[in-house]
């Protein structure tokens, strides 16, 4: 995959080396005072500390310095990759959105190294990388690159891009009212159908990076021989079934968040060969046996 020496996104904020604070900062008598307006006012005392440190100009909770560390040159190397790859999704989904009429608003990326905290809460990087709607960001921590090698079977730089372009797809898709469509759903729905909701609305983010492959190939030429099958076997590794076999030795479908290797490959495969942004509904029209 063709990426080096390419413009990076200015749209980053890295917190590699931070550590995030799950107490106050606001000690003594202060911290009493947040506590009792917590309890009279049914607010989270987590938020009443945020608001008087900023107040005082410090950090109630928030991002503490760690001791400076160096760099790990692979670590940068695997920064710039990403950087690079988002910038390449905001140029593509820029010009995609101008042809529709309307305005890309860019998400932001987020990196850091094992807990973050995001308007989504508190989360460990085991989740591995995501979407946050509450502050339209991706987080990644670069550690999931190397577990994609080691742990999941699923090398490759166009494999990654994948994984970047997929969560980049789901802010795509709040922008263009599919996810709340999808929330509206779920909150009137069983289980088994809010599952199969989420599946429709994962696999239509595979659809998105596989558009995204093909506009950012037309636009830079920066595919190489075995690239698609890298991103391929990676949607293969990362499929429900095949994740749920090798962790229970069992699948359980009704239990399916995300969809079938064959189902994200195929999804993957079409965004990838048509580049048709308005294709991304048949997630949501077609009968769910039929994805």
């Amino acid at each position: 995959m063709k990426w080096e020496d390419r413009e990076e996104s200015k749209n980053v904020e890295d917190r590699r080396g931070l550590t995030p604070q799950t107490g106050f900062a606001i000690g003594g008598g202060a911290g009493l005072v947040i506590l009792l307006l917590a309890l009279v006012f049914g607010i989270d005392p987590q938020q009443i500390a945020r608001l008087i440190g900023q107040n005082q100009g410090g950090v109630a909770v928030g991002q503490n310095q760690d001791a400076q560390r160096p760099r790990d040159p692979e670590e940068e190397k695997l920064a710039r990759f990403t950087k690079v790859v988002f910038h390449d999704t905001e140029v593509v989904w820029g010009d995609q959105f101008r042809q529709m009429g309307k305005q890309y608003p860019e998400p932001e990326l987020v990196l850091f190294d094992d807990v973050v905290e995001s308007a989504c809460g508190m989360t460990d990087k085991a989740v591995g990388p995501f979407y946050c709607p509450g502050d339209s960001k991706v987080y990644i921590s670069l550690s999931f690159y190397r577990d994609m090698q080691r742990k999941l079977n699923a090398p490759g730089e166009f494999a990654r891009a994948y994984v970047v372009a997929h969560e980049v797809g789901h802010h795509v898709q709040r922008i263009l009212g599919y996810s709340d469509r999808v929330n509206a759903a779920r909150r009137s729905q069983g289980q088994g159908d809010s599952n199969r909701m989420s599946v429709r609305l994962e696999l239509q983010a595979d659809y998105l990076a596989g558009v995204w492959a093909h506009h950012n190939q037309e636009k830079f030429h920066f595919l190489e021989e075995g690239d698609i099958e890298s991103a391929l076997n990676a949607a293969t590794q990362i499929g429900d079934d095949n994740l749920q076999r090798k962790a229970r030795g069992y699948v359980v479908p009704d239990a399916f968040t995300h969809g079938t290797s064959k189902q994200r490959t195929r999804w993957f495969a079409e965004g990838l060969k048509t580049g048709d942004v308005d294709r991304a509904r048949l997630l949501f029209d077609l009968p769910y046996e039929q994805l």
